[in-house]
Parts: structure tokens; sequence; C-alpha cells
């Protein structure tokens, strides 16, 4: 089967949604399937053209860019002569170009599954506003014309103001999720490089510096965190000072990072050896999403799998992992109190995992996803066979 993907930013960007992608991409490709990968070329500097562990990856070029979205006038000529050499397309939103690629699927009868990671919800108003409501209109006329729509949860999409206008067409697939394994001796000398090992608590936080992420709430935790554990420290791995649309974010917060500097480390983005010593160092992890913008967070059953309860805000979607591992507490959102209380409360019972590990890897096993996407399109393709829509 050829599989078209699209999404608007695509690896080496650090994102959920990026991760989720790569690793469906590289499962379906181990699974006998050839894989495209239709995205931005973001940065100048990557290739418009390039295979990465089998799968084809075709960068349309960026003129402009406007908040976190783009301008790629070639784009429409790209996308339609792939859409023509492919079987079906996988679409992940939310994306602008949405629309205009269902529509393709429609014109020359290839079946079309979207993706709905998240809501798309920019800070401020004005410009940032009109894109908000460019990309949900595309959004929303995408999902009407879509043949099927992917969600990861019940409690999401039943919640959003999009997917629960199309729960007939929803299907729920969890998304792919993996950890490195690796011995206690590798962990504890990522430990000590990182000077941490007199620490305690450690409390982690793995995500974009982005206003969606909440990290003012921990902040704003901060003092009566350190009252109770003086000699906390949080380690905070992901992209901070260059991530897209979020400098004036990353400037406002400046000010509480100088003041908590001795308690606040930022690692950078990590690779996935040093992600799993990460989550494994960590006491708890900590997610303090504010908005839909978060639908999920992967990073909570990463933790799981490395033994480290989560503390998450009360969302739909987010909320979900604490309640299926029994790991960790679910908080107000937006609210450093509760999220203060939630922490002490972990740290101070340790609760642990109520689901096996080997539940949880089955469960979120990349593998086992990649056996869902590849049904669904299946029994599309067989569907518009059977009512004479096959066009090549």
């Amino acid at each position: 089967m050829k599989i078209l993907i699209a999404l608007t930013y695509y690896r080496p960007h650090v994102s959920g949604l990026t991760i989720y992608v790569e690793r469906l991409a590289r499962a379906l490709v181990g699974h006998g399937h050839e894989v495209t990968v239709l995205t931005s070329q973001y940065d100048s500097k990557l290739d418009c053209k390039e295979v990465v562990d089998g799968v084809n990856v075709v960068r349309v070029p960026v003129v402009m860019r406007i908040s976190k979205g783009v301008i790629m006038p070639t784009f429409g000529i790209v996308a339609t002569k792939l859409v023509r050499s492919h079987d079906v397309l996988s679409i992940h939103l939310p994306q602008f170009d949405a629309s205009g690629l269902v529509l393709r699927g429609r014109i020359f009868g290839k079946p079309s599954v979207l993706t709905y990671h998240c809501d798309l919800k920019l800070p401020g108003k004005g410009l940032n506003r009109l894109v908000n409501g460019l990309v949900d209109f595309s959004n929303r006329v995408a999902a009407c014309f879509a043949d099927s729509i992917c969600a990861y949860t019940s409690d999401f999409a039943i919640n959003s103001p999009l997917l629960s206008n199309y729960l007939k067409k929803v299907h729920y697939i969890l998304p792919p999720v993996e950890v490195d394994r690796i011995d206690n001796e590798s962990v504890s000398s990522w430990a000590n490089k990182q000077q941490i090992r007199d620490n305690y608590p450690i409390i982690g936080v793995a995500s974009r510096l982005a206003a969606d992420k909440g990290i003012e709430y921990l902040l704003d935790a901060l003092p009566q965190l350190i009252a109770s554990y003086p000699k906390l420290k949080v380690i905070h791995a992901g992209p901070i000072d260059d991530v897209i649309g979020e400098r004036q974010y990353y400037k406002r917060l400046q000010p509480k990072f100088d003041k908590f500097k001795d308690y606040y480390t930022f690692l950078g983005t990590l690779d996935s050896f040093d992600m799993t010593s990460f989550y494994r160092t960590c006491d708890v992890l900590v997610l303090p999403s504010i908005n839909s913008t978060e639908s999920f967070g992967l990073v909570q059953i990463e933790a799981a799998l490395c033994g480290t309860p989560t503390v998450a805000s009360n969302l739909p979607g987010v909320r979900v992992p604490v309640r299926m591992t029994g790991m960790g507490c679910i908080v107000r959102p937006e609210d450093a109190d509760d999220l203060s209380r939630g922490i002490k409360y972990v740290l101070d019972n340790n609760k642990k995992c109520h689901m096996k590990y080997e539940e949880i890897v089955y469960q979120f096993s990349p593998n086992l996803v990649a056996d869902k996407y590849e049904k669904l399109f299946t029994d599309l393709l067989s569907r518009r066979v059977r009512n004479g829509n096959d066009v090549r």
C-alpha cells in the first residue's frame, strides 16, 4: 500500500505530533508499506527530499511564516502529484492545508483519514486570532469530507468542538509510545553528569516551552514546594528559546526563570536514550497544560514505562493516562496551589502504576497502532473498490 502522510511540521521539529507521526510512519514501513511524508521545509537547511528510516520525506519550501503557520506557494502542485500517486491519505491536524488535501482525495478517489491531534489556540488577538479562524475552518471542511477520523480518546473527542460533530466517523486509536531500555548504571551516570544526584525531589518537565504548556503555574508553585523540599530540582527537557511562535512567552517567563535559577535547569532537546534516563531520574513528571492544544500527553506514558508518576491537568484527554495507569494524580489547570498539592501528594504517597508494564507496552506499541491504521486503510480501500470509485 502506498500511504501519503501529511502534516505541517515533521522531524527534526520536536512536538508530540511530530514524534507520533515519526513512530507511525516507521511502523508502517516495517509492515511493508511505501510511506511518504509531505511536510514543510520550515528550516531552509533541511533537504527538500530525503529518506529517513525507510520513510520518503518531501518538504515543500516555505516563503514566509505567519505565527506558527507557514506559506508554501508550491504546496498545491506537489500535493496534487503525490495524492494521485498514492493509495490512501493520512492527514494530521491541526493543519491549514488539510481541506485542500481531503478535497484532492475526493477528486482522485483516494480515501482520506484525518488524525485530530489537538485544537489550535494561538495566544493573543489580531493576526493570531485570524490564523486560529482560518485553520479551524480548514479543519472543519476536512472533517466534513474525510472518510474517517482518528482520535486518541473518546474523552477528548466528545469534548472537542470539532470532533463532537463527527463522532459517527471517529475511530479511537491510542498514540504510539516507546522508550529505550537502558541499565541502572547508565541512568546513574547520566544523573551524575547533570549534577543532580544530591537533589530531592527531581521534578521533570518534558515539553517545548510554549504558552499552552502552563509552565508559569509550575514556577508559581515553586515557593510552596521549596518550603517543603529545600533541595528540589526541576529539570526541563525540550526546546526552549527557539520554539516557533513562542519567543514572547519565553521572554515573559525569563524573570521567573532567573529568580529560580538554582532550582530550575534546562536540559534542551534530548535524544531517546537520554530521555529514558531523564524519566527514570525524575521522582515525578508534571504536565500543567492549560487548554485543548494538549489532548493526551505522550510523555505521561513514556514516564509510566520508566516507573515515574505524573501530575497532569484535569483536561479532556490529558487526564486519561493517569486514569488508565493509576500512576500519578490530576489537578486543576491554571492553579499553582493545586499543582503544588498534587506534586506533594504524589511524592508523599509514592504512588505506583496499576497497569502491568507489559500491558502498557502492548497498548501503546507502534506496531499495534500501525495495525489499526492499516486495517482502517484497507477497509476504506475495499469500500472504494466495491463502490466502483477506485481512481488511478
